[in-house]
């Protein structure tokens, strides 16, 4: 007599069995152990991130197939990584969360062929991908395979890069050559309870002498502060999905669409608040995000990188519902020099504005570039050039506001007319010239102050004749240079004109594959 098959009952019965095995992951007390650190599991962050009963998972249950060092009978639950598609308010996205319930999340090949499936997903659907990381790294136990895993990541971040948006969430460890693949991705959010870094406190030890903990080498506050790696700060992972939330809510899905725009916040009335910001002393500092706050939609500004290069301010903003990129010095922080870091950090955050199609906002108070022997020694002129080559090459509506100073090249690298800005506003304040007055002085009337009886005097009085001829906004602007000069109080209304105005840009430049960025 035949064996009775299964009936779609206990198929089904089975299969629900599986499923719960899988959403299990490693168990209720790896579970509680990450609770313990503080931490969410890897599907109550996919929980906490979108929409509610909006996730589908793919890849449930792949699991390893190497058999060596114990691999054969070794339980790892969808490989140690989740998958899928989902929406946040509404829009889809790809995901991927690690497990490190699971193998400690260790990435073996099938685990990284799922996440690299989820990456070439969203590339052709169009959507962002978010890929929450919390892996103790490759799996040994897979050798080569594990490796070639890692590098089918890696080649999908780079054919997403520019095409869909990437965030990387750093929610526990991120060692070796797994931290290549955030470094991928457009933004990171690391949260206090992660450590990134491509070797270990241990193993430069050995080779380098050195010590340094796990937190000093790659804990948040040093990839924000010093290396630049990070761009957002999160206190948990919840705080870090919130975060991702909203940087998600500010972007298009694509590279082929317009940034979402919100309804309903169409006020441009003055803001008398904005006509006493700067300082009647022009040597005094202000911050100017108290500018930022007074010109965009409920002075609502998410900043990124604010921990690093903090003389240079980027991030997004909406002017009536439109998302902006706004770059601006601060003068608060070494008078709003541009230097290496913070031209670095300005270059990057303009491309990627111009990749999807977010107008850029630029605020100017800049004295110039930071001198000093460090400077040249670090290649200010090659890192300078980024931001040449950043708005000049960008392609959407650009709109520059000087508040003050914009002296010398510096005044070009913060967008002046002359690298391709579509409007050019200027407050009364704005003093636009190659330097300073005082510097400049001294160079074009050098032998009148000389041969003065009272060289200080003269030079006081050379001084201001230099500034009310050029250190002004008039000369430029009949040069047609600046387009209008307007009051403080009224340049959210300018701006948001500007921005409606422009909405329709269309640039074409000459075809090629891409243009070679100082580096």
């Amino acid at each position: 007599m035949a064996d009775k098959q299964p009936t779609m009952r206990e198929r089904i019965d089975e299969l629900k069995s599986k499923r719960a095995q899988v959403e299990a992951g490693g168990g209720e007390k790896r579970h509680a152990k990450q609770h313990e650190q503080g931490k969410l599991t890897a599907r109550e962050r996919i929980e906490k991130l979108v929409d509610a009963d909006s996730f589908d998972e793919t890849g449930a249950f792949a699991r390893n197939r190497t058999t060596l060092f114990g691999m054969d009978t070794a339980d790892m639950p969808a490989d140690g990584v989740v998958t899928g598609a989902a929406s946040v308010y509404g829009r889809p996205i790809h995901l991927a969360s690690q497990d490190f319930s699971v193998a400690g999340g260790s990435a073996g090949e099938m685990h990284s062929i799922k996440v690299a499936n989820a990456l070439h997903a969203a590339l052709e659907n169009g959507t962002p991908f978010v890929f929450i990381n919390d892996s103790g790294g490759a799996r040994v136990q897979e050798g080569i395979d594990s490796l070639s895993g890692y590098g089918k990541v890696f080649f999908q971040n780079v054919a997403l890069s520019g095409a869909v948006p990437q965030v990387s969430i750093i929610a526990g460890p991120c060692a070796g050559g797994a931290a290549y693949s955030p470094a991928l991705t457009d933004f990171i959010i690391q949260t206090k309870a992660s450590r990134m870094f491509i070797t270990g406190p241990d193993v430069i030890k050995q080779v380098t002498g050195e010590q340094v903990t796990a937190e000093a080498l790659g804990g948040p506050e040093s990839h924000m502060a010093r290396s630049g790696v990070t761009h957002f700060v999160a206190d948990d992972d919840e705080q870090a999905v919130l975060i991702c939330q909203k940087l998600l809510s500010f972007l298009p899905s694509n590279n082929t669409e317009e940034p979402p725009v919100l309804e309903g916040n169409d006020d441009v009335s003055a803001n008398a608040d904005l006509n006493s910001v700067i300082p009647e002393d022009s040597k005094k500092a202000y911050d100017i995000r108290e500018v930022i706050g007074g010109i965009v939609d409920d002075a609502d500004f998410l900043e990124v990188h604010a921990g690093f290069a903090p003389n240079i301010v980027v991030g997004f903003a909406r002017v009536t519902g439109r998302t902006v990129g706004i770059i601006a010095n601060n003068p608060a922080v070494m008078s709003g020099v541009l230097d290496i870091d913070s031209s670095d950090k300005g270059a990057r955050f303009i491309r990627f504005c111009n990749a999807f199609n977010i107008p850029l906002l630029t605020l100017v108070d800049v004295p110039g570039f930071l001198p000093g022997v460090t400077q040249e020694y670090g290649g200010i002129i090659r890192h300078g050039a980024k931001m040449l080559f950043a708005y000049s090459a960008a392609t959407v509506p650009k709109v520059t506001v000087v508040l003050r100073k914009a002296y010398g090249g510096a005044y070009l690298a913060m967008c002046g007319k002359d690298l391709g800005a579509d409007r050019v506003l200027a407050w009364p304040t704005a003093e636009i010239a190659v330097m300073g007055a005082e510097g400049a002085a001294g160079v074009v009337f050098r032998r009148e102050i000389a041969a003065a009886d009272d060289p200080a005097a003269k030079r006081e009085e050379l001084v201001k004749v230099y500034r009310e001829a050029f250190n002004t906004p008039y000369v430029a602007a009949s040069r047609g240079l600046v387009d209008e000069i307007i009051e403080p109080s009224q340049t959210r209304k300018y701006v948001a004109r500007a921005l409606e105005t422009l909405a329709n840009k269309r640039e074409t430049r000459p075809t090629k594959k891409h243009g070679l960025i100082p580096l």
